[in-house]
């Protein structure tokens, strides 16, 4: 995102400054700024980052290219000592800035996680590690990550180990073979990488759409479409002005209409980031032509070219300030005013740190130095990274396989004199609760929010031919373990079927203040499964949902209750017993960095009044009215009665919550006996009805 080269010259034409390209660049940090400082308008914002790709590819590319033309090959020392003078220092320089911004007001529990990521976004490797935790942009607890920014650039600069070795080869095949270098260039980078790659981010985005936006294999066709660009400037310099006028200007705005258009609830990439990328390939074409008619009339304007100038110390510098800001007071203004405030470190970084070593004559005459350079930063971060999560202080940990967990408190009435009022050992380590999930997720078993894709999951005893759904959002998913469980000791299949932020209802759900259509046609798809060839003896149900649409189009309980009832009689008719495991209380905060932080007293500034689960109310409205049996879980997990009862953050050494409102998967495996004997209980009363 930082490269300041010229665009790649046709043939014949000398490289020069596009004022253009540099205020395109504003137009894409501000698209950016403006989605993480949450001001209204453009939900598409983070787009900019697309943006970003396709001007990056064009102007890599076109150095590449001039430089095959010119010498019949390329250098690759000198390439990516070019790269490491213009990248690293700035980025260097935000890594080490945020490891002290974490440790000034970043939870003790944090620094483990966060200093890997530091670490990971040093070695540029941050998006894989994003990837792999297969976790929602907008999802819970995620923005507590301040450099998970650095995904983009980690993306970059994968790409820029391919796209030179690629053209290395091709090149070498253009000299032994005299083929035209343009055409064999594109052709390749059609063939070999920018087809295959939109390919693979279609599919991925279908399947699996929080893996698929940080992983660089669906995201390679994008730089690729401006290096095709760069490829195709001999024919762009030919346009006619107006047409390359009217090229350059629909492009903008097509950028512009994508990020009002688009929003959270749009599959990406995939097919859609087609709109972004291509609106920026159409404007640096239009603008080989256009003239001063054309979009550099408002993207040539002094301000727009001095914004694209600081465009990627903004990118880096803005978003650790927007999540310390957040972290500390909370809040969209928290978040406005960081971005705001963002361009200070920017300008300094910019003039103090990026101009000087990218103008330095030592790191120019030669690449050996730059190289060192890089080489120096790189380990410079990844020190840090792994220095801060080294630091981190812990409690004192339990065995998980002794750590009796909710157990302690007995199986039907749970004793509150039980619980431990000491801070003792704990399980699992509150730095690596977040981890702590079903190993459903592993599995790509719970269908996220940006898709409708029905599939199924199966646990317990495979073999049986009893049959238990799971079946709601991630608060049903939680109890997972303890079925999982019991379904292999008692002889049950275990067939889950959950979808992100959606609860089993065929009223209309609410996401970012949008009715979820998607949500609506999973559900229905799968209540079809459930009354027909996928029919299940026992139906659980749970979900942190708290209302949806009447016919008024307001939110509202009764309205989600009533679709609840709608869909439990449908599952009765058919023969299976639905039974409801109300939502859990919930703490308001993160518990497992509050114990992290208090290893010495957590009981006590960890604990919290009991709030009833967002979910519950809804949930047990429905069952009044069709006589539907409750599993209420809170009693394991806030024990007592009246003023005494608290909910604690740690029983039986285990503790209670990993994200959000959350269980861990450890203290739900320790409420299996508990389980169990609430619902063996429900179905002896079932079979004694019958």
């Amino acid at each position: 995102m930082s490269e300041r080269d010229q665009p790649p010259p046709a043939a014949g034409v000398t490289a020069r400054f596009r004022p253009d390209i540099e205020g395109l660049r504003a137009v894409a940090v501000g698209l950016v700024l403006w989605y993480h400082a949450s001001l209204p308008g453009l939900s598409g914002g983070f787009a900019g980052v697309d943006v970003f790709f396709v001007i990056s590819g064009f102007l890599i590319t076109g150095l590449l290219l001039r430089e095959v033309e010119r010498d019949g090959k390329i250098s690759i020392p000198r390439f990516y000592a070019r790269r490491a003078k213009r990248l690293f220092p700035a980025a260097a320089t935000v890594l080490v800035s945020t490891a002290i911004l974490i440790v000034a007001v970043f939870p003790r529990a944090a620094w483990r996680e966060l200093g890997g990521d530091i670490a990971a976004s040093a070695a540029y490797l941050i998006n894989w590690r994003l990837a792999n935790r297969s976790v929602d942009y907008l999802a819970e607890d995620f923005a507590s990550s301040p450099v998970q920014h650095f995904w983009s650039l980690a993306v970059e600069e994968q790409y820029y180990i391919i796209w030179p070795l690629l053209i290395v080869v091709i090149a070498w095949l253009i000299r032994r073979k005299g083929l035209p270098v343009r055409p064999t260039l594109a052709i390749a980078l059609g063939a070999l990488v920018a087809l295959p790659s939109l390919a693979w981010s279609i599919h991925l985005t279908s399947v699996a759409a929080p893996r698929a936006y940080f992983v660089t294999t669906t995201r390679l066709w994008e730089l690729a479409i401006g290096a095709l660009v760069a490829i195709g400037s001999v024919l762009w310099v030919k346009l006619g002005p107006r047409v390359a006028m009217m090229i350059g200007w629909v492009g903008l705005a097509t950028i512009g209409i994508g990020a009002i258009v688009q929003s959270t609830t749009t599959p990406w990439p995939g097919s859609a980031a087609l709109v972004p990328t291509l609106g920026t390939a159409a404007v640096i074409i239009g603008g080989f032509r256009a003239g001063s008619w054309g979009p550099v009339a408002l993207l040539g304007r002094r301000f727009m070219t001095w914004i694209g100038s600081l465009s990627y110390s903004l990118y880096l510098w803005h978003w650790p300030l927007v999540v310390a800001a957040q972290t500390v007071w909370g809040g969209r203004r928290a978040a406005a005013l960081a971005v705001a405030v963002s361009i200070i470190p920017s300008w300094l970084t910019y003039t103090a740190i990026e101009n000087p070593v990218r103008q330095a004559r030592r790191f120019s005459v030669r690449a050996r130095p730059a190289l060192i350079l890089g080489a120096g930063l790189t380990a410079l971060g990844i020190v840090v990274g792994l220095g801060l999560g080294h630091a981190t202080p812990s409690v004192r940990l339990a065995d998980p396989a002794t750590a009796p967990g909710a157990r302690i408190l007995g199986l039907t009435t749970a004793d509150p004199g039980k619980v431990t009022m000491a801070a003792t050992a704990v399980t699992p380590d509150p730095a690596k609760a977040t981890a702590d999930v079903p190993s459903a997720y592993s599995q790509n078993c719970q269908v996220q929010m940006v898709e409708d894709t029905v599939r199924s999951c199966e646990f317990g005893d495979l073999d049986a031919t009893r049959t238990i759904a799971l079946v709601g959002d991630s608060k049903a998913l939680q109890w997972l373990p303890a079925l999982d469980d019991y379904g292999r000791r008692e002889g049950w299949r275990v067939v889950i079927w959950i979808r992100s932020a959606c609860a089993f209802s065929p009223a209309l759900q609410v996401r970012d203040d949008e009715p979820d259509g998607l949500c609506h046609r999973w559900n229905e798809a799968v209540i079809t499964r459930l009354t027909g060839s996928d029919r299940a003896d026992i139906v659980i149900v749970s979900a942190v949902a708290s209302r949806a649409l009447n016919e008024s189009g307001q939110p509202s309980r009764t309205a989600l209750a009533r679709g609840y009832v709608t869909y439990w009689k449908r599952l009765t008719d058919a023969g299976s017993q639905v039974v409801v495991i109300t939502d859990n209380p919930h703490p308001g905060s993160k518990v497992y960095e509050c114990v992290g932080d208090h290893a010495d007293d957590y009981m006590t500034a960890c604990a919290f009044t009991p709030r009833q689960g967002a979910g519950t109310p809804p949930l047990l409205q429905a069952a009044k009215q069709t006589d539907t049996p409750v599993i209420d879980p809170s009693p394991w997990l806030c024990p007592g009665h009246g003023s005494s009862r608290r909910c604690w953050p740690v029983i039986g050494e285990v503790l209670i919550y990993r994200q959000g409102s959350h269980l861990t998967k450890t203290y739900v495996e320790t409420m299996e006996p508990i389980l169990a004997a609430k619902l063996d209980a429900i179905l002896a009363k079932g079979e004694s009805a019958r």
